[in-house]
């Protein structure tokens, strides 16, 4: 099943794999200690078809680890301290058999659990003898789901050889784009230089030390970048390309970011958790459109919103009805705009603020306010009304301490002067508290 990534270690031996802690780890070593784990996992009890939970960040080990389970044909569910709240609840949805706890010494503990795999889909994968992978959604606004994928379908599209780059795995390990990272980066015998302190400074020292090329991110991320002027105090001579996705990106940031690295090239992504990550090719660095899809990916639009079938996509949901359309396509609720081969996201539809029959799209209003010097944070969402069915609002955070009520008024004067007035915030609340989740992503309220 991985044999075209053992290969692809054998090629590049001496080549640096893995930079953990400021530990260089090369391929041989990386080669030599999958084949390691894959003898050991046996020994442990692990069997072919078992579901095994890795509970770990990327390390040496946790690489090596996914490698040798995926070979051995098991169900993989990787899960980090991110979601340590919900643990027992996903370990439940999963039935998982043996959990794998890795420290962050990079040690290893085997345990069993009480749970038997059972799920329809489980047998589906057993039968053809494929490893699967399980990935929970980010549940911000609702209940997880859990999404079965085939493995092999996902290792699939990296047997084509692409650019080796040095990459900071910045998405979790437990994300679809930690997993698509790892796996693009390993395929071309690239570098993985992994984290531990997702912050602005530690990641640019990083880029710094290591010559990191690459860094998938998010658009909060990206914000965060922007406010410290972290990048005031390293050398990113190195850095290629940042790409971002996971949630939509604010213009007003996008724009401001391309100005102060005209030399890094911006590139938007697309995936979600039940489809994997499309190929895409951003207009130009400072424009929200993108072209995304080919290498096994369709796309169309109904209704405007955006629908994939993708050989990728997951067998289902083991906790969810299934999200596909009669001919097999992906609705992934997400509304956008056209423009010939181009897109543009607007947000979910289950974001969109209904104001009076007319829509507003969140990020529209979040990028007007962020226009404003003194905004750090914005989240915009709606509150019910009955004149008209709902108000738009916003949640503030400040860069530094001002009178509030001076700077409610002048943020309703700005978006008066830059929006629609039905889009303007009725309540505006000031907010010291981050607006994002463990996996660097808004957290939206909606009703």
């Amino acid at each position: 099943m991985i044999d075209f990534l053992m290969e692809v270690f054998k090629e590049y031996t001496s080549d640096e794999a893995v930079i953990w802690k400021n530990n260089i780890f090369y391929y041989n070593w990386l080669y030599e200690k999958v084949i390691f784990w894959k003898e050991n996992i046996s020994k442990e009890g692990i069997k072919k078809g078992e579901v095994v939970v890795i509970e770990a960040d990327f390390s040496p080990n946790s690489i090596a680890l996914f490698l040798a389970l995926a070979d051995k044909n098991c169900i993989i569910l990787p899960l980090t301290k991110s979601v340590k709240n919900k643990k027992q609840e996903f370990l439940e949805i999963a039935q998982a058999e043996k959990i794998i706890t890795i420290d962050e010494d990079d040690n290893i503990t085997f345990d069993k659990l009480s749970f038997q795999a059972t799920h329809e889909f489980y047998n589906e994968l057993k039968k053809k003898n494929h490893p699967g992978l399980i990935l929970f959604s980010s549940g911000s606004t609702g209940k997880s789901k859990a999404a079965l994928h085939d493995l092999s379908g996902i290792l699939e599209k990296f047997k084509i050889r692409k650019k080796k780059m040095r990459t900071i795995t910045f998405l979790l390990y437990d994300h679809i784009g930690g997993v698509n990272t790892l796996l693009y980066v390993l395929s071309n015998g690239g570098t993985v230089i992994t984290i531990q302190d997702r912050n602005p400074d530690s990641v640019f020292k990083l880029v710094q030390d290591y010559k990191a090329e690459l860094i998938p991110t998010s658009p909060t991320f990206i914000n965060l970048i922007l406010i410290s002027e972290a990048y005031k105090r390293y050398d990113l001579n190195s850095l290629k390309i940042v790409t971002y996705g996971t949630e939509p990106m604010p213009e007003s940031t996008l724009k401001k970011f391309s100005e102060i690295f005209p030399n890094i090239k911006l590139q938007q992504t697309y995936g979600l958790s039940e489809i994997g990550i499309l190929r895409s090719k951003s207009k130009s660095n400072d424009s929200l459109w993108v072209k995304i899809g080919g290498e096994g990916f369709e796309t169309r639009v109904v209704n405007g919103l955006l629908e994939v079938k993708a050989k990728s996509a997951m067998i289902g949901y083991l906790n969810a009805p299934s999200p596909f359309t009669q001919d097999g396509w992906f609705m992934t609720g997400d509304l956008v705009e056209v423009n010939g081969e181009f897109i543009k996201i607007l947000g979910r539809k289950s974001e969109i603020i209904n104001v009076g029959g007319e829509k507003v799209y969140p990020a529209e209003v979040e990028s007007v306010i962020l226009e404003i010097d003194k905004v750090a944070e914005v989240t915009v969402y709606g509150e019910r009304n009955p004149i008209t069915g709902n108000i738009v609002c916003a949640k503030v955070k400040l860069k530094e301490y001002i009178d509030k009520k001076e700077f409610i008024t002048t943020l309703k004067k700005y978006c008066n002067k830059k929006l629609q007035s039905f889009k303007v915030p009725i309540k505006v609340f000031i907010d010291d508290k981050e607006q994002f989740s463990d996996r660097f992503k808004k957290v939206r309220k909606t009703d």
